[in-house]
This record gives C-alpha cells, sequence and structure tokens, in this order.
C-alpha cells in the first residue's frame, strides 16, 4: 500500500491526484513548488517504473511545468528528483525568478521555509487545483 514518506507529509499540503502522481504544494511561500510522487511502493529512482509509469510522469510532469510557470510567470522552471534525504521518488517543480533570493544557486538547503499565510495557502491551493483539475483522477 502507498504511504507518504512523512518528511514530505509534514512539509507539504495536499492537492489531489493524477492518475500516477500524488499532488503536494511545498508549504514554503518563497517559491511556488510543486511536487509529484508516484503512488508505487518501494521507489526510488525514475527508472524502476515501468515504460507506461515512466510515460505517465512524464506527462504530469510536464502539465505541472508548464502549467505551473505560466500561472506565476515564472522566468524559470527547476524540475528535479535528487531523493539525497528523502528517498521514496519525488519529483520537485520549482517555479524561479532572477530576483529570488537564491537565484542562480538551487534552492536546496538555502535560507528558511517560510510557510503560507492561511489566506496565501487558500488562495494559491485553489488555484492550482483549477488549472490540475483536469488531470486529477478522483475529483480533488
Amino acid at each position: 500500500m502507498f504511504t507518504l514518506d512523512p518528511r514530505l507529509d509534514q512539509d507539504t499540503i495536499y492537492l489531489g491526484d493524477f492518475v500516477l502522481s500524488r499532488v503536494l504544494l511545498m508549504n514554503d511561500a518563497r517559491y511556488p513548488w510543486v511536487i509529484l510522487v508516484p503512488r508505487v511502493v518501494g521507489l526510488t529512482e525514475c527508472f524502476q517504473l515501468s515504460e507506461a509509469e515512466q510515460a505517465q510522469l512524464t506527462k504530469e510532469s510536464n502539465f505541472v511545468a508548464k502549467s505551473l510557470k505560466a500561472l506565476v510567470q515564472a522566468d524559470k522552471m527547476n524540475v528535479a528528483a535528487l531523493g539525497n534525504v528523502v528517498s521514496q521518488l519525488h519529483i520537485h517543480h520549482v517555479a524561479r525568478y532572477q530576483a529570488d533570493e537564491t537565484w542562480p544557486a538551487p534552492v536546496w538547503g538555502k535560507g528558511q521555509a517560510i510557510p503560507y499565510t492561511v489566506q496565501e495557502l487558500e488562495a494559491i491551493c485553489e488555484q492550482l487545483k483549477a488549472i490540475f483539475s483536469e488531470l486529477f483522477s478522483n475529483g480533488d
């Protein structure tokens, strides 16, 4: 049975499920940041997915990156699967701006996360759920 890594569960907000992946918002208002976690038990690497699952993950990831970039008018999308701290396979989609506090360096390990306010969280979740709704598998 699929379970989300406790660290991901602690640091993110659930948005919904695509066909393959759980869709999460990183609770860090410094960067619009969505994480996809394939709901397949025991994965640490993309190559462990079947070819069909790899194709589905690519479809979902490209959709998130394109949609998020357009929504927040990002200068650049950083898409990565690191897994050095949380080994469960998960793909980061981080909207970046040339004026953000860590540009052009990676966001990992830089500064402290700033949680969304209640109002910010409601607004971003509503926006993301609206644009992601066409791929949500469970009507979330």
